[in-house]
């Protein structure tokens, strides 16, 4: 059975991004390193030998990620290649936009109109592999409906101040049990934590 995990890089005060969606210094440590890594086939990330033997085989082990409306749009669907893994799910309430289908056509995305029918439609389609569900809104969605086994945060030495939080608009208390992986990189911190159940 699939499992399912909520990832993003975040700041120290537990940002993924500024309120208007760009990242800043989150991501300064995809281009520090002299370890070439592969998302997929179009993009490649430089970074510490330490953050290598950590996320190449966590992006390795993603079949499907899901995504929110926002975040496709956002990025203009990664131009029909999803960001990691093989396949993408979008949750929203509108069809993809027809221009980028036609620009796309061949574009391994699938649609759903709530975060419990990505999330499910995602684990049936990967089979025993590795779900990862976007950090923010979405990703609160899916952790506050109990349907997000691990937590992994590629934190970063930086405070944003304001922004889009990693957990989204989640509130409440959810255990997490003690990290399995804290890796320290340059200038990053990859921490991963199971879901106390």
């Amino acid at each position: 059975m699939a499992r399912v995990v909520m990832q993003a890089v975040v700041s120290l005060d537990g940002y993924i991004a500024y309120p208007d969606d760009t990242v800043g210094p989150l991501f300064d440590w995809y281009g520090n390193g002299d370890v070439t890594i592969h998302a997929n086939d179009k993009w490649s990330f430089n970074v510490s030998q330490a953050s290598a033997q950590y996320v190449q085989p966590f992006w390795d082990d993603i079949k499907y990620t899901v995504i929110g409306r926002h975040l496709f749009d956002t990025t203009d669907g990664w131009a029909g290649v999803p960001a990691a893994g093989d396949e993408l799910v979008v949750i929203t309430h509108r069809p993809l936009p027809e221009q980028w289908l036609a620009r796309f056509p061949d574009a391994p995305f699938h649609t759903a109109a709530s975060v419990e029918a990505g999330v499910r439609l995602a684990k049936d389609l990967a089979g025993d592999g590795l779900v990862c569900v976007t950090a923010g809104d979405v990703g609160g969605q899916a952790f506050s409906a109990g349907l997000v086994d691990e937590v992994a945060m590629d934190v970063a030495p930086v405070f944003l101040g304001e922004g889009v939080r990693f957990f989204g608009s989640h509130t409440g208390t959810v255990l997490l049990e003690d990290p399995d992986a804290v890796v320290q990189g340059d200038r990053v911190l990859h921490l991963h934590y199971t879901v106390k159940r």
